[in-house]
């Protein structure tokens, strides 16, 4: 397995310069930096910015992974025309700076849009329906450019669509595609799993993608999931794909609202302190995880 964390575990903002946290990440003995799609409208927008990205993560050893979650006009699974073929033309311009980056691994809820909004109808058999064929072809523009897509399952509160291992495995049967896998998440399947060793288990060789965080949303170690049984369930798949933390316990700025952190979960949040804890979690999973 190859151990990393989400960028905005420092942040209030998805959009960042990332060469910091690629050094500090690289220092602490990380493999993976996972960053935001968000940042390519902007601190990343160019080729030449992209290209020296690799270069700079590259010379420090660390691979890049990204996560996303498509705004409600990138929607895929929409009942509207103009914003499917919006969201088509986001992906396929999306897919050539993944490439750039040497990224090979995009996850999160691609399949529909996030944070969901419930004041607007939900018709999941429809959308379900809609995403299926629209993820074919995105899973077609990938593929072109080495692109593998972890489709995320959310709880009840952030998506509707795949809540659980099993609806994300019948979802990934009915794209067939082999580059469209599932992503399984342990904070969300906390909510929504019966067994979230089990769940894991089940998903076996079609699991592409793994994000790691308490029940709290603090770092792995900080809280009470069953780590222990995480590791064997992993080891029991053979599983041998990134680990990324996706830990968020700083409130404010857009990723505080998105996520509803309305509190700091710790009573400081200074880098040096959130530094402390990346680290410390990184030495417990891979305690428990290589044990």
């Amino acid at each position: 397995m190859k151990y990393g964390i989400y960028v905005a575990y420092w942040l209030n903002e998805w959009g960042a310069a990332y060469e910091p946290y690629i050094d500090k990440v690289a220092a602490m003995g990380y493999d993976i930096l996972e960053i935001s799609c968000a940042s390519f409208n902007k601190e990343y927008a160019s080729d030449a910015q992209l290209d020296a990205l690799r270069a700079y993560a590259e010379s420090r050893g660390i691979t890049l992974t990204a996560g996303y979650g498509p705004t409600p006009d990138q929607n895929i699974a929409s009942k509207d025309e103009k914003v499917v073929k919006k969201a088509l033309d986001f992906f396929e311009k999306l897919m050539p700076k993944l490439q750039r980056l040497g990224i090979t691994e995009l996850g999160g809820g691609l399949y529909s849009y996030w944070p969901v909004d419930y004041t607007r109808p939900v018709d999941k058999p429809g959308d379900w329906k809609r995403s299926v064929a629209n993820s074919r072809i995105i899973a077609d523009f990938a593929a072109a450019h080495g692109v593998n897509l972890n489709m995320e399952v959310l709880n009840r509160f952030e998506g509707y669509l795949l809540n659980t291992c099993e609806e994300a495995l019948r979802f990934v049967d009915e794209v067939g595609k082999p580059n469209v896998r599932v992503m399984l998440d342990t904070f969300h399947m906390n909510i929504e799993e019966d067994n979230i060793a089990g769940a894991i288990r089940q998903a076996g060789k079609k699991l592409g993608h793994l994000h790691l965080g308490e029940a709290n949303r603090k770092v792995p170690g900080k809280g009470s999931l069953p780590w222990n049984e995480i590791g064997r369930a992993l080891r029991d798949i053979g599983y041998d794909g990134a680990v990324v933390m996706e830990p968020f316990v700083m409130q404010g700025g857009t990723i505080g609202s998105e996520i509803k952190v309305w509190r700091d979960l710790l009573p400081d949040t200074s880098e040096a302190v959130l530094d402390h804890d990346a680290q410390y979690a990184l030495h417990f999973l891979k305690q428990v995880f290589e044990a």
